[in-house]
């Protein structure tokens, strides 16, 4: 078992990740985000990519998300777990709390969003991925029970959409994806969710919410600033969240 780790902000410190190495790569689809930090988290194999480059200088929309994903797949991961800031669009789901995502709608409109440029033997069912359930069930209960087990304020399940950005959305906008049932927004998720899945790879993602979008009258808009502010006061409970449900991934598959 080899478990991908994207967004791993905190995960690549000495004294979590043992054996830890760099190594650059390329892929058909060019160079993922950064280079491949690979180790061990709790005797488990585990490879780690930052989604926006080490400085955080990728944009949403330029995140070389197939590169990404193939990637870890050519370094061998069996698994792929992701952590990502989201916006709520519900008042239930507070700022810190955690979204174990079970479905997605993708907005996005400038994505490489599948692997297949063309059909090479014409259409048939490897090019038509089944997406009903995009996030893998097992790794899903893995992160929802660890995150019980941690007493964090955790959702079981949630609908994410993914946007183009790095604007941030309308208040109409933010009230369409609402009503579409959409319970949080981000930037990210859709494109690595499909592609993974294209490549067979078992998928789930965390998402932690750290403001209300601008859907609610009676709460200011979402800024740069607020986003920062909760991720940073939230951070440690992600990076625990990680290392401690990696373990349970392993023990699932037995």
């Amino acid at each position: 078992m080899k478990i991908g780790i994207i967004g791993g902000s905190g995960l690549e410190d000495p004294n979590i990740l043992k054996d830890a190495k760099e190594i650059e790569v390329n892929t058909p689809f060019g160079k993922p985000s950064s280079k491949l930090i690979i180790g061990k988290i709790n005797d488990v194999d585990v490879v780690i990519i930052s989604r926006h480059g080490k400085k955080h200088d990728i944009t949403p929309t330029n995140v070389p998300n197939r590169a990404n994903i193939t990637a870890l797949k050519e370094a061998g991961c069996t698994h792929i777990i992701t952590t990502t800031a989201c916006g709520s669009l519900k008042k239930e789901i507070g700022r810190g709390h955690f979204v174990i995502l079970d479905q997605f709608i993708d907005f996005t409109r400038r994505r490489d969003v599948t692997i297949f440029d063309k059909f090479e033997n014409g259409p048939v069912e490897l090019n038509h991925t089944p997406m009903a359930e995009p996030f893998d069930e097992k790794l899903r209960k893995a992160l929802y029970e660890t995150a019980k087990s941690l007493k964090l304020d955790v959702h079981k399940k949630g609908t994410v959409v993914t946007i183009e950005g790095p604007r941030f959305s309308t208040k109409a906008e933010s009230k369409m994806f609402s009503i579409l049932g959409a319970d949080v927004i981000n930037m990210s998720i859709a494109p690595e969710c499909i592609i993974a899945n294209e490549l067979n790879i078992p998928y789930a993602a965390v998402a932690m919410a750290t403001d209300y979008d601008c859907l609610f009258d009676d709460v200011a808009p979402v800024t740069w600033e607020e986003v920062l502010k909760v991720f940073k006061k939230n951070a440690d409970k992600v990076t625990k969240l990680i290392i401690n449900t990696i373990p349970k991934i392993e023990e699932a598959e037995k």
